[in-house]
């Protein structure tokens, strides 16, 4: 099977590497320093177990190259994906199946959903339908990605936990190209259910994203640290409350109480989220896909958000004068 990975990032490359060890043939789309590694050593995987495995594999900085796939991989995060969607028609044949693993409201998530908002578009994550122009919907799958990776150095992914990728029909259909991917996955050594809703699914990763994330990257703190301080505790809980009454009312099933989500953070530890990551090491955030976007559906529901929209513009100020300054901002010890 030909599989192209669209952003062999951390994830997009820690799928890269799997899937060409089992036997698929994989290209991927990279730039700069990590493209040029990819090109002249391959594309390496530490493993957990600290094991390194290394591949050789096409790699281009432009789609063109890389001719139709079977499955299209789209690794990037969400606030990129409007800029690689007009090109991706160099590697869509006719039955290219194209899977998303953007965190955050997909901008899918009205397609092939019944209900008073059916093929509603979102400005937040696809600002004047770019990306629904030219991706057909038919094409779409949806993936929710857990595991935890990063670029070691170019050309090297570190896979530092986790296994996981659920995937979803956007009708929630078990059909017969979901299995194949499934079954593609899993012997890549993946776990990859699937589900029946994937949209609850993905609330419940969302619901720690637009709260926790937000909250670290002004304050620097990790989810121990969010979760353990009175004042950030009760701050997360009323975001998520917030969250909670919309996609309560877009008929999302949260199949873990509230304080039991917080837990889970509380119980991941000392650890930064994306987001922390992202201000530390200067790049764009990923903030109408966390943040904007459910603020967005609580204007669609006419829900309320206050707490919501207060960490949007805190966080917005915080992006923008990082990224007028090309800076990036850390907390470090005193001399």
């Amino acid at each position: 099977m030909k599989v192209c990975i669209v952003g062999a990032g951390a994830i997009g490359g820690l799928l890269g590497v799997k899937l060409a060890q089992a036997g698929a043939s994989v290209s991927v789309l990279a730039r700069g320093a990590h493209l040029e590694a990819i090109r002249e050593q391959g594309l390496t995987l530490i493993a957990e177990d600290q094991t390194r495995h290394n591949v050789r594999l096409a790699a281009s900085s432009s789609l063109a190259d890389l001719g139709a796939q079977d499955v299209v991989v789209l690794g990037m995060k969400a606030h990129q994906v409007a800029a690689v969607a007009p090109a991706l028609q160099h590697v869509l044949g006719p039955d290219t199946r194209v899977v998303t693993t953007q965190n955050g409201v997909p901008w899918w998530y009205f397609q092939k959903l019944e209900g008073p908002h059916a093929g509603q578009r979102l400005e937040s994550v696809d600002p004047g339908g770019v990306i629904a122009a030219h991706i057909e919907i038919d094409r779409v799958i949806a993936c929710i990605a857990y595991p935890a990776a990063e670029i070691a150095a170019p050309g090297v992914i570190r896979h530092i936990d986790g296994n996981r990728f659920s995937l979803g029909e956007l009708d929630g259909t078990r059909s017969a190209r979901l299995r194949e991917l499934s079954e593609l996955l899993h012997g890549a050594g993946f776990r990859a259910p699937m589900s029946t809703d994937i949209r609850s699914e993905i609330w419940l990763k969302l619901w720690g994203n637009c709260s926790f994330n937000p909250i670290s990257a002004l304050t620097h703190a990790s989810l121990a640290d969010i979760c353990e301080f009175p004042h950030t505790r009760e701050l997360a809980a009323n975001v998520m409350r917030e969250a909670q009454t919309i996609g309560d009312k877009l008929g999302v099933r949260f199949l873990v109480s509230l304080e039991k989500r917080i837990a889970g953070a509380q119980a991941v530890g000392h650890h930064k989220t994306s987001m922390l990551q992202d201000v530390e090491a200067g790049r764009p955030l990923e903030l109408d896909a966390l943040v904007g976007s459910v603020i967005e559906l609580g204007r669609i529901t006419e829900t309320p958000t206050p707490y919501l929209a207060a960490l949007y513009a805190c966080t917005s100020l915080l992006a923008k004068g990082l990224r007028e300054r090309h800076a990036r901002l850390r907390l470090e010890p005193m001399a």
